[in-house]
């Protein structure tokens, strides 16, 4: 009995402390409507190489490692961010920081999987 009471509250504390961003996603179709038809800001979290292989027209490049200084480059918290990179694993990184800054933040994931507009 008492091994499920330790186990019970040890699940109730690392449930409690666990990171509750939700990992928020949409299709291309829903983004290119967004792009669109409201204002929204596009971050390109790749290097700076990888950007000027090509990029989603109008993006912003803030590489990953900078992603912390957004504060200096958008000061505006009321336009949603859609974030993207090569692989989706480090626009989910910049999503959870970003959302941890207070932006509303969309997860497009990979440039390549993207059927967008590209320069």
């Amino acid at each position: 009995m008492k091994r499920s009471i330790v186990l019970l509250i040890c699940i109730i504390i690392m449930v409690g402390c666990s990171n509750n961003i939700t990992h928020k996603t949409i299709t291309a179709k829903e983004a290119y409507e967004m792009i669109n038809n409201s204002s929204v800001v596009i971050i390109d979290v790749r290097t700076k190489d990888e950007y000027e292989e090509g990029h989603i027209k109008n993006a912003i490049n803030i590489p990953l490692d900078n992603i912390d200084n957004i504060n200096n480059i958008i000061d505006d918290k009321e336009n949603t961010i859609l974030v993207y990179c090569r692989s989706g694993r480090r626009s989910a990184i910049a999503l959870e920081t970003l959302t941890d800054l207070g932006f509303e933040v969309i997860d497009l994931g990979a440039f390549d999987d993207l059927d967008l507009e590209k320069e």
